[in-house]
């Protein structure tokens, strides 16, 4: 009979110096994941504080004196031999100069080359957090009284001055005009960084786009459809879906639906305890996706997720 697995709960710590990087701890040779990069921290003992638990490892590991700051997010995740939670904590400022005081190798690296360093899953969501926005926002297809879409085009750019910066170009695949405001949307709404285009691989490529896949796409294909400066996303409601688009090299994923979306009331909504569980499986970004809006960041970060996507919850109103 096989040993039951342990529960244990992670805090690191997120320290970054006057040049803005952010300092990485190499697991030692005889540690498990040995070799791989990892936010500094470690196991929170019975009747500590996450707080204590932190600046204690913090003191064992590199030899500082941390004042711990704000939480970031909460990331579940399943290995073979452990089911691990890691909690993210900000480091406000420190005493002393880091160095490795178990023999581990430490680096300070700036926040756009994290993504070079291999890493165990469950910091991988934390790359993301760091790096990308907490909001991905999906369009709604024009109305049909906007016969010039050009309501659309005011709500858009609304959305853009809002502050969004990743966002999905969601038309009906019969739209007659879907890869006209695809089109007209990149070039006349500049300043966000990344634009993706719902399901259509073709239309990406000839704007220079990401794309966000259905579900269905998942299946179909082989090798990842873009290359890697062209973010590719998917739309995920299972884990075979969830490994499918790891497999595939996503970049992220939308997850759901967490809750009851007036757009599919027929949908069952997951919850966030089976959405924390799903997470749990695979190390990629995610978005929580269902009746969400920016009231949920917090509880979806406590659920490991990288933010929230949605359409009503994020679409400026009239």
């Amino acid at each position: 009979m096989s040993s039951p697995k342990r529960s244990i709960h992670v805090v690191a710590g997120v320290i970054t110096d006057a040049r803005g990087r952010v300092l990485l701890n190499r697991r030692t040779e005889h540690s498990d994941l040995a070799g791989l990069w990892e936010f500094p921290g470690g196991k929170r003992e019975p009747g500590e504080t996450s707080e204590q638990a932190l600046a204690r490892e913090l003191h064992e590991e590199l030899g500082i004196e941390a004042d711990i700051g704000e939480w970031l997010m909460d990331v579940p995740q399943c290995y073979p031999d452990k089911d691990l939670v890691l909690e993210v904590r900000h480091v406000r400022s420190w005493k002393g100069t880091p160095r490795g005081r178990e023999g581990q190798a430490i680096t300070w690296v700036a926040p756009d080359k994290l993504g070079r360093y291999s890493m165990p899953p469950a910091d991988l969501p934390v790359v993301a957090a760091l790096r990308e926005p907490d909001r991905y926002l999906i369009t709604p297809a024009p109305l049909e009284d906007d016969i010039d879409n050009e309501r659309w085009h005011e709500q858009l750019w609304r959305a853009v001055d809002a502050g969004h910066q990743r966002i999905q170009l969601r038309f009906p695949a019969d739209h007659p005009q879907r890869a006209q405001l695809c089109e007209s949307a990149v070039r006349r709404h500049r300043g966000v960084s990344q634009w993706l285009v719902n399901r259509d691989i073709e239309l990406a490529r000839h704007l220079g786009t990401g794309v966000h896949l259905g579900a269905e796409q998942l299946t179909a294909l082989r090798e990842r459809p873009l290359p890697a400066e062209q973010p590719v996303a998917a739309s995920c409601h299972d884990l075979q879906q969830l490994q499918a688009a790891q497999s595939l090299g996503c970049d992220f994923v939308v997850l759901g639906p967490v809750q009851r979306t007036a757009s599919h009331p027929d949908a069952a909504p997951m919850g966030w305890e089976r959405f924390a569980a799903l997470r749990a499986q695979v190390a990629l970004p995610i978005y929580a996706l269902g009746g969400l809006g920016v009231q949920d960041i917090t509880t979806a970060r406590r659920h490991g997720a990288q933010g929230i996507a949605a359409i009503r919850g994020l679409w400026p109103t009239d």
